[in-house]
């Protein structure tokens, strides 16, 4: 029995999931849970979001997806949007476990991978990706590099 489950966002754990904090050096690297619950309203047909609570039913994390087999361009048809996993509970597998219940739900949706978009730097999240199996597979206009993990 894994020690961490989901909950979608709502009105009873937004709070927290906007409070998680992070790392220094990260807030670069990831815009605040916000900008997602705005998103999940702009698309909500195909947006997922799920906070990660740990056995004591606390927040300790936070994941965004966006399924929407009709997007035109394929690296958002199945995608990561945003993650962001409180900085004690890192290294604790709290983002291994909201990627893969993400990819989860991706494959009971008909969907063969997902794919997620980051700025490469020093404290940014690519050795993250990597290490939960994604593979870099282009880079976007703007420098960003694009990972896809096959399920």
């Amino acid at each position: 029995m894994s020690e961490f489950r989901l909950d979608e966002l709502s009105a009873s754990n937004i709070v927290a999931a906007n409070s998680l904090t992070l790392k220094p050096g990260q807030e670069q690297f990831i815009a605040p849970v916000s900008y997602s619950v705005a998103g999940a309203f702009i698309n909500p047909s195909t947006s997922w979001s799920r906070v990660v609570l740990d056995a004591e039913d606390r927040v300790v994390g936070f994941i965004m997806g966006n399924f929407d087999p009709e997007s035109r361009h394929e690296e958002f048809r199945s995608c990561i949007w945003r993650i962001n996993v409180e900085a004690d509970q890192q290294s604790r597998g709290v983002g291994r476990f909201a990627v893969l219940s993400l990819a989860e739900e991706a494959r009971s949706r008909g969907f063969k991978r997902v794919t997620v978009i980051w700025e490469p730097g020093d404290d940014g999240p690519g050795a993250f990706f990597t290490r939960v199996g994604f593979k870099t597979v282009g880079e976007t206009e703007y420098g960003e590099t694009i990972g896809a993990m096959e399920l």
